[in-house]
């Protein structure tokens, strides 16, 4: 009995237990659903602490891995570039699908309401530019104004490029234990869900009615829409014009990489695979399977871009908010920004769904809503994130081999 219990314990079961009690106790005890709302803050709470640290560290182990400022510049600038380029690909898509079809009926309530932490002023270029920039990184750090650790972040990892060797070893040293003590919390944090979620839920739906999950079929075929369509659509058309070979054929080869990543939900799990996988399947050295697919593991996020950016708008349309399209754009940016800073793990990016809504002013309960669902996006988003890993490398290794040939 006892290995019995043991064996359906797990994170997942019990994620799934607690949607299906929360859903339960907020339609029949709504009075005392609404008096917990704190436990599901705490869990909220405790999502935002990690995420300086977590984003600093990550991007800074990432840019130093490089080595030197020569592969920097070389075989580095091409990776990072393309992998952001598949992002903000994905971002925009989803822009746009979100745009062509809007999800989301607007309720409205006391609690839930959307209220601008500021006045919205009309969208600068000028003034989205400097605001990139830190004037004091230790207020940046404080008031956890992400894009500015980013920027801040990696001029850091590229100063310490140029720093004695046995420095930046012990830097790199450093901020790696970071890294992954911030891992380590994260999973402990990502073990709470199952009652954060039965909290946010349960008072969700007290607050709002069972109508308010029943209606996620259209949100959930969204966020499906768009990973398909970019992994079947954008990723190869991209990999047919840079690689000049057939896209769906090598997809083929090395669908064992994606439908891994799809059963761990984690870009870091499946990462032997995809190496092993690329290289004897797919024709790639392992040079540059050994350097481009651990970084990608970091920076490439196509699929949990897309997802960020659909359950962003999604939960606006939540909120009865209307974003302009240089409003979209803007968060389009954010998005890619702080996608290269979601840990390569299970639903560690509702950690930046978090800043995301916080940053737009938008109810960060709403993310109960969502995370009804959030374990299967999780996984396809997932093999989305290592689909484009695997076509990046594969970019990469015909632009070095023919490089090499001339």
């Amino acid at each position: 009995m006892i290995k019995k219990i043991q064996k359906y314990a797990t994170t997942n079961t019990l994620v799934v237990v607690g949607i299906v009690l929360g859903a339960l106790f907020g339609i029949y005890a709504p009075e005392l659903a609404l008096k917990q709302q704190v436990i599901g803050q705490a869990f909220i709470s405790f999502l935002k602490m990690l995420v300086v640290p977590l984003v600093f560290a990550s991007i800074y182990v990432a840019i130093l891995g490089l080595g030197d400022t020569s592969k920097l510049k070389d075989i580095g600038l091409k990776t990072i570039g393309l992998y952001m380029m598949t992002t903000a690909f994905a971002v925009l898509l989803a822009i746009v699908v979100m745009n062509l079809f809007p999800i989301g009926e607007p309720i409205r309530n006391q609690d839930l309401s959307y209220t601008p932490p500021v006045e919205i002023h009309e969208f600068s270029f000028n003034e989205m530019i400097l605001s990139f920039i830190p004037t004091n990184v230790f207020s940046s750090l404080s008031h956890a104004s992400m894009m500015q650790i980013i920027v801040f972040a990696m001029l850091f990892a590229v100063a310490s490029l140029h720093i004695k060797k046995e420095q930046q070893k012990l830097m790199h040293n450093f901020f790696t234990a970071v890294s992954e003590a911030m891992l380590v919390m994260a999973e402990w944090i990502i073990k709470l869900t199952p009652i954060g979620v039965f909290s946010l839920i349960s008072y969700v739906i007290a607050d709002q009615g069972i109508d308010v999950i029943l209606g996620l079929w259209k949100y959930v075929l969204m966020v499906l829409g768009v990973l398909v369509l970019h992994a079947t659509l954008t990723l190869p058309a991209l990999l047919a014009l840079l690689g000049k070979i057939n896209p769906y054929q090598y997809l083929s080869d090395i669908r064992e990489a994606p439908i891994m990543a799809f059963s761990t939900a984690s870009s870091a799990a499946t990462l032997p695979v995809s190496m092993r996988v690329v290289e004897e399947v797919g024709g790639v050295s392992k040079q540059n399977a050994s350097f481009v697919l651990p970084l990608g593991a970091t920076v490439s996020m196509d699929g949990t871009g897309a997802y960020l950016t659909v359950a962003v708008l999604y939960i606006a349309h939540l909120a009865g908010v209307d974003l302009t399209i240089a409003q979209q754009l803007t968060l389009g940016l954010t998005v890619v920004a702080l996608s290269i800073g979601v840990a390569a793990l299970p639903s560690a990016s509702l950690v930046m769904m978090v800043v995301i809504l916080n940053q737009l002013g938008l109810p960060v309960e709403y993310i109960a809503v969502v995370v009804a669902v959030d374990r299967i996006l999780d996984m396809a988003r997932t093999a989305v994130n290592i689909t484009s890993d695997i076509v990046v490398v594969k970019i990469i290794d015909i632009i070095s081999k023919k490089k090499q040939v001339s």
